[in-house]
């Protein structure tokens, strides 16, 4: 199994931003373009994109729908979205647009059967995003910390046919600390759903190790500011991904 590398778009206002620890005031803007920038990540070889609708995620509603849209039509890989989707008519409106996988995050926590209904009706569609502060679970764009361990929330949905476990360290993103591989690659031996990385990459080197761990249930990893910083090569990443 070759490491997916998702390149990752996050939206706030209609641009393609940073945030330093999820925190909506620590924003670095990277460009006003979002299609634009989903081009050069195709041009790049990526075939898989990971976009946030990072308003969307604080108002528990889509609220950069356009500019998804707009980087639906120019990507022409797979896209996986996250961000606000926490009812039946928004997973349905995004699969209508064109995306590949939703992501769902604090609705996992707050309605399970949501979700598990969700991963029925959308076989392969349905990434549970597991969002880690010290171990326990954060909702709500990461402003709540709740009482659930990570390996709990990931074992809910153990036989509920959803895609993939996206788990990030918000400690670590936006930071550039190097991915969590230990926390990461921990879960995926606890559970037998694939578990994307995310949060804190830093390098080649968060590639090539965690390329390594395909065989434990690392799918792929989500990267931003190592490339818009320009710390990460993303041809080079896939070649070392493609390479393990």
């Amino acid at each position: 199994m070759t490491l997916i590398v998702f390149p990752a778009i996050d939206l706030k206002g209609g641009q393609v931003v940073r945030l330093a620890e999820g925190d909506m005031d620590r924003a670095t803007v990277y460009g006003d373009d979002p299609a634009h920038q989903a081009t050069l990540f195709a041009q790049a070889g990526a075939g898989h994109l990971h976009v946030v609708d990072l308003d969307g995620a604080f108002a528990g509603e889509s609220r950069n729908g356009d500019a998804v849209a707009g980087i639906v039509k120019a990507f022409p890989g797979h896209v996986q979205l996250g961000g606000g989707i926490r009812n039946r008519a928004s997973v349905e409106r995004w699969f209508d647009l064109g995306v590949s996988r939703v992501v769902i995050g604090t609705a996992a926590l707050e309605d399970p059967d949501f979700v598990r209904a969700a991963a029925r009706d959308f076989p392969g569609g349905i990434v549970v995003a597991v969002d880690a502060r010290d171990g326990m679970v954060a909702t709500k764009g990461w402003a709540d910390v709740s009482d659930v361990t990570v390996v709990d929330l990931a074992r809910r949905f153990e036989d509920a046919g959803v895609a993939a476990l996206l788990f990030t360290d918000v400690g670590r993103d936006g930071l550039l600390k190097g991915c969590n591989v230990e926390a990461t690659v921990d879960l995926a031996r606890a559970v037998s759903i694939p578990v994307i990385a995310s949060g804190g990459v830093a390098g080649i080197a968060d590639i090539h190790v965690l390329a390594l761990h395909t065989r434990d249930g690392v799918e792929g990893v989500i990267t931003g500011r190592a490339l818009y910083d320009g710390r990460l090569d993303l041809a080079a990443a896939l070649s070392v991904a493609a390479a393990a």
